[in-house]
Order: structure tokens, then C-alpha cells, then sequence
């Protein structure tokens, strides 16, 4: 008879677990925004994400000293480029683009999506990711080169991870992403490419992300 009603408190259990997971799917973002560790794969940031939203990646160009934001928006599992607003001309930045003159500064607007940005935060350039308003300091969070990347946070995982709160089986939900491209050193001694394509003539490197694996469109 006890071993009955363990049974049935199981059963109990575990479908108030699917039921409180799948309401929380419904109604909450099902995209993570995911700053790993490039080099261990730990987990530095994760922050819930929606289709949409703004993702920004801002720093102080390192020769320009001025402000330069690079803008993405989340389109299902890539973080799409939206524009790249910036205040001057100089090393890595687009010259001969189409560029914008507008009340946030120089516009570009490239056409281009990643699945992994590649970054390595800088004193001086103080880089900054700026997820639906909030800001965190890359810089603070890291001693060396980071990956950005957008995981699916599905039912499963949610599951999982109300099992791991309460004590119940778990598995590791974080792997270190393998598809990255080397990183290319640059003048700057920061292992870094151009962060964005904006014409077919080679910029010269920047303190900007690397991103890779570009689906441009």
C-alpha cells in the first residue's frame, strides 16, 4: 500500500512539474541569450531573450576614442544585424558604405545574421552588451575572449532544471560551442575581425566582435 501511494505521489509530482514547465514555456521567453567563457565554455551571463528584441554590443573605438554600437536584433535562433551607429571615420570603421547621417550619429545598415559572436572585451574600449535595456560589463565579467550565442530553452530543459532545484536527476545543459573560427590577431593585440561586412573592400580590423559563420542575405 506505501509502495502504491510513492507511486501515485510520483505520478502527482511529476505532471504538476509538465504542467508548471509548459505554462512557463507559454508564457515566457523560450530564447537565452548565453555569454560563454571562450576558452573553459563556463557560463558567464544568460538572460531570457523574445523574438525581436534588441541586443547591443557597445564600446569606445581604441584610436577614435567615440562611442560605436553594434546593434542586433533576435531572429529566432541568430542574432541579426540591425545597424552599426558610430561618430567618426577611422581604423575599422566603414568609410566608403552606404552611410547615414542621423540624430544617433553615422548609420550603416549591413544585411547579415550570425549564430555566434566572438568578442574579447577591453579595458579601454570598455565593452558593454545591452540586452532589452539592461547593461552588463563584458569587461567585468571576463579575463579573456567571450562567445555570444542564443540557446532554446525548451519544456525539456525547464523540466530538468526544476528537477536540479529540488534535488531530483540533472544533466549538463551548457557545452562549449565547437564551431568557432580562429581568431584572427589584429594590430591591437585583440584577436578580433571586422564586425561587420559592409562592402567588398577589406577593413581593416576593429574592437568590435568577430562574428562567425555570417548567413548574409
Amino acid at each position: 500500500m506505501d509502495t502504491l501511494r510513492r507511486s501515485l505521489l510520483a505520478v502527482a509530482v511529476l505532471t504538476a512539474v509538465v504542467a508548471t514547465a509548459a505554462i512557463g514555456a507559454s508564457a515566457t521567453p523560450s530564447e537565452t541569450l548565453v555569454v560563454t567563457d571562450a576558452e573553459t565554455g563556463d557560463t558567464l551571463l544568460e538572460t531570457p531573450v523574445s523574438e525581436g528584441d534588441n541586443v547591443t554590443l557597445a564600446y569606445t573605438h581604441s584610436v577614435e576614442k567615440t562611442p560605436v554600437k553594434d546593434i542586433y536584433v533576435v531572429d529566432d535562433s541568430e542574432l541579426r544585424t540591425d545597424r552599426m551607429v558610430f561618430h567618426s571615420h577611422g581604423a575599422g570603421l566603414p568609410s566608403d558604405a552606404d552611410i547615414e547621417e542621423t540624430d544617433e550619429g553615422f548609420v550603416v545598415r549591413p544585411n547579415a545574421s550570425y549564430e555566434t559572436l566572438s568578442v574579447v572585451p577591453g579595458s579601454i574600449a570598455g565593452h558593454e552588451l545591452v540586452v532589452v535595456g539592461e547593461r552588463y560589463d563584458l569587461v567585468e565579467l571576463s579575463d579573456g575572449p567571450v562567445r555570444i550565442t542564443l540557446e532554446d530553452r525548451s519544456v525539456g530543459d525547464r523540466i530538468t532544471g526544476l528537477f536540479a532545484s529540488t534535488g531530483g536527476p540533472n544533466e549538463s545543459q551548457w557545452e562549449p560551442n565547437s564551431d568557432e573560427s580562429p581568431w584572427v590577431p589584429n594590430s591591437n593585440g585583440f584577436h578580433v575581425e571586422p564586425t561587420l561586412e559592409l562592402s567588398d573592400q577589406q577593413l581593416p580590423a576593429s574592437d568590435g566582435p568577430s562574428a562567425t559563420d555570417p548567413d548574409t542575405r
